[in-house]
């Protein structure tokens, strides 16, 4: 269940860390404020404005092709799946305001993940094993196609404790409701160890070859993530394996785990349960007390229920991420249908509570993106499904055409603010010469330092080049994604760096909207001289996928120039060594038929 995103370490947080961590994790943690993304691991309560009904929806900012409900506040995406024909995504919902509160699962069926009918809420608090609250799970299709939702109830005593819930009417093609068996729910309760305040989220179930169900649920032993291991041979009785399925120490509450196996030889996606050659497997955790996510690829042991991370990733904070943005409480499934692993994830808003209930809204879920191991092994590769590209109308093209220093090129004949853009730059292999020397002890930074040192307005040798998008006539307001190229010459390697920097994105001046800088290193080896970026720019965020999806930004942005038909986009370099656009191709993005 993923907590509220706050703007600002308030005096008490420092106060709770200093209580709660020790010095050596403390710096760590204030050098993560220093960067722009400090926040409050905390549930974040409006008690006056979660159950204000939304009177009026402002358009201003509101998405035309991500996933939103009319009104409300929604959060993390809970159990997707795919079944007899239909995708079916739960999210937590608030049904009573625009600010975090009275949460229930929210339901949406769709044929083809773009275009969405609403039904009635799935799950909502009812009993005693969930009477406080109904927060974030997973689904799980068994043998003879029953589809199970697994779910954290917070009970009187406000534990945290596992539930599950089937379809009432199996034949029901949209599975329009939901029980909660009373004989054996709680299935799941913390027991001595546990700690019932931070126990919760259970993943989708996979199934041994020795025929054992197993499920992990997040949670935390002081400084120490944990992912706990649960086997069931009827799925209904549940046991606490004897030890945790992994755990990483100094990474505090994992929130959202999600465990899955990924084909080492092909871009197919894989049932949860797979297993044998050729498959590694993807440990994902969503990190309570940061906001954002990590990952790492590595083995998993059947036999001893152990999941190891392969040396060549980081386990911890600087791990990898599925998105170095506003991202957050991921979720994957496997889709039966196309043979396929998606991923959707929560972007939620940057400003306050204040301005969300004033415009009756709060939180998309990002673009469903499609998920494979890359051919080194080493990372995932992600890109927007197939089916987005169904909404793209009128597109313009460039190409050949060379971007010299101070190039700015306006993109026009589109919707600015409702686009998708792709675009492929090439430079001459000899150009790189000119790459910015990376500087000693930067390797110790973080790429967001490196961003904010090296901005996409700051001159530089190869780059910085990319996009300016959602700009305003007089460029008062734009939020660039750009890349940048350095010469690391003691490791005798370049080094690609890309950021989506949303500090110039709007005039607007309220000290407690989130305005940050976001980057990530790209992992290319430039011998042909070439990057590629796709941006889906969609009026309050820019969803950014570098060189074919093996780095990914989402920003949330909210300009009050740059807006609807006064927006614009625009391709530039401001680096001394010309660049050129291979080719360039920008589409307007219609609004589905039905969303929500």
């Amino acid at each position: 269940m993923a907590r509220v995103l706050l703007v600002r370490m308030q005096k008490s947080t420092l106060h709770m860390l200093r209580s709660i961590w020790d010095v050596g994790l403390l710096l760590v943690v204030l050098i993560l404020c220093s960067n722009g993304v400090a926040v409050e691991g905390s549930h974040k309560v409006y008690p006056q404005y979660q159950s204000l009904s939304v009177s009026e929806v402002k358009t201003p900012g509101r998405t035309g092709y991500h996933f939103q409900p009319p009104r409300n506040w929604i959060n993390d995406p809970n159990g997707p799946m795919y079944f007899n024909g239909y995708y079916h995504l739960f999210y937590q919902y608030n049904p009573k305001g625009a600010t975090w509160g009275n949460i229930v699962w929210a339901h949406s069926v769709s044929k083809d993940l773009v275009n969405w009918e609403p039904l009635p809420h799935a799950i909502s608090p009812s009993e005693p094993f969930d009477i406080r609250g109904c927060w974030s799970g997973s689904a799980t299709v068994l043998p003879g196609n029953k589809p199970v939702i697994l779910y954290t109830g917070i009970d009187p005593q406000e534990r945290q404790v596992q539930n599950y819930a089937v379809p009432k009417n199996i034949s029901d093609p949209y599975l329009r409701e939901w029980v909660k068996p009373l004989e054996h729910n709680p299935i799941v309760t913390p027991t001595k160890g546990i700690n019932a305040s931070a126990f919760r989220d259970p993943t989708t179930a996979w199934r041994g070859k020795d025929g054992i169900w197993r499920m992990i649920i997040g949670s935390k032993n002081k400084r120490r993530g944990i992912a706990y291991l649960y086997k069931s041979c009827d799925f209904l009785k549940w046991v606490k394996h004897k030890h945790p399925l992994h755990s990483r120490s100094e990474t505090g509450m994992w929130e959202c785990p999600d465990f899955f196996p990924v084909s080492t030889k092909h871009n197919v996606g894989l049932e949860t349960s797979a297993a044998g050659e050729d498959i590694k497997h993807v440990l994902k955790v969503s990190l309570d007390l940061t906001r954002y996510e990590y990952y790492t690829v590595g083995t998993y042991d059947e036999r001893k229920d152990r999941y190891v991370p392969d040396g060549c990733t980081v386990d911890g904070w600087k791990g990898l991420r599925y998105d170095y943005g506003n991202f957050y409480a991921s979720k994957t499934f496997y889709d039966t249908d196309k043979k396929r692993r998606i991923l959707w994830g929560w972007a939620n808003e940057s400003d306050s509570a204040l301005n969300d209930t004033a415009k009756g809204w709060a939180g998309i879920q990002a673009i469903p993106r499609e998920v494979w191991l890359d051919h080194s092994g080493k990372q995932l590769i992600q890109w927007p499904i197939k089916e987005i590209e169904g909404l793209r109308s009128e597109h313009v093209e460039l190409v050949n055409l060379e971007l010299t220093y101070g190039s700015k090129i306006e993109i026009e004949g589109i919707t600015p603010a409702q686009a998708d853009v792709e675009i492929t730059f090439e430079f001459p292999r000899s150009s790189l010469k000119n790459a910015e020397e990376f500087e000693d002890g930067w390797e110790k930074l973080d790429a967001l330092d490196i961003c904010k040192k090296k901005g996409a307005n700051v001159k530089g040798g190869v780059g910085p080049f990319g996009l300016v998008t959602l700009a305003s006539q007089n460029l008062e307001e734009l939020t660039p994604v750009s890349f940048r190229i350095f010469r690391d010459t003691a490791r005798d390697k370049y080094i690609t760096l890309m950021c989506s920097d949303a500090t110039r994105s709007s005039l607007f001046q309220d000290k407690k909207w989130y305005k940050p800088a976001f980057a990530g290193y790209v992992d290319a080896d430039l011998t042909d001289g070439k990057l590629s970026l796709r941006s889906l720019i969609d009026h309050s965020v820019v969803e950014s996928f570098g060189h074919g999806g093996k780095t990914c930004i989402t920003s949330r942005v909210y300009p009050t120039l740059a807006i609807k038909d006064k927006a614009h986009l625009y391709v530039f370099n401001n680096g001394t060594t010309p660049v050129k656009i291979e080719k360039l191709t920008a589409w307007s993005m219609k609004r589905p038929n039905k969303m929500n």
